[in-house]
C-alpha cells in the first residue's frame, strides 16, 4: 500500500496573482504542537511570502493555530519559521530574486509520504491586470468548450 502526500492547504490566490516558473519542495522547522495543528488542518497561506537573509530561507506570514490540546508553550502563530533548503537552492532563489524581479511564493503545505511538514515553493513573476483578465477569460472559455462536448455526448 502506497501512502500519497496529504494537502494540509494550498494557496490559490498564488495561482491568480503569480505566474510560476518553477517550484521546489521545502521542508520546515516547526515545534511538536506546531504539527498536532497541522493534523488538524489548522492553518492558513494566504498572505505568506519567502525572504532569503544571511543565506537562509524564511517563511514569513504562515499562520498556524495554536494547538487544541497545547499548553501555554504554544508558540506564536504567526511567527517566523525557517526553510530547509540546500544551500546550492537558497543561492540559486537568491540569484534570481536579485536580478530577475521575481518572487519565491508558497504554494500548498502537505505531509509527505514519511509524515514529514513539506512547503512547496515556487520562484513566480507577478501577473499584471491584464494577464490575469486573459487567463480568467482563457478558463471561462475553456468551460464553456466542455459544457459544450458534454452537451454534444448526451
Amino acid at each position: 500500500m502506497a501512502r500519497e502526500k496529504k494537502q494540509i492547504a494550498k494557496n490559490r490566490k498564488a495561482f491568480h496573482d503569480y505566474e510560476i516558473i518553477e517550484t521546489f519542495e521545502a521542508g520546515i522547522a516547526l515545534t511538536g504542537t506546531e504539527v498536532c495543528s497541522l493534523r488538524e488542518n489548522n492553518c492558513q497561506l494566504t498572505d505568506c511570502f519567502v525572504l532569503i537573509r544571511k543565506g537562509e530561507a524564511w517563511l514569513n506570514g504562515l499562520h498556524i493555530s495554536p494547538y487544541s490540546h497545547g499548553n501555554l508553550n504554544n508558540p506564536d502563530p504567526d511567527r517566523k519559521r525557517k526553510l530547509l533548503l540546500h544551500r546550492k537552492q537558497i543561492r540559486y532563489l537568491e540569484q534570481k530574486t536579485r536580478e530577475a524581479g521575481l518572487a519565491i511564493v508558497p504554494i500548498g503545505i502537505y505531509f509527505s509520504t514519511n509524515g514529514l511538514v513539506k512547503l512547496e515553493i515556487a520562484l513566480a513573476r507577478g501577473k499584471k491586470l491584464h494577464d490575469k483578465r486573459q487567463a480568467m477569460a482563457e478558463r471561462d472559455s475553456k468551460r464553456e468548450i466542455a459544457r459544450a462536448l458534454k452537451m454534444r455526448s448526451r
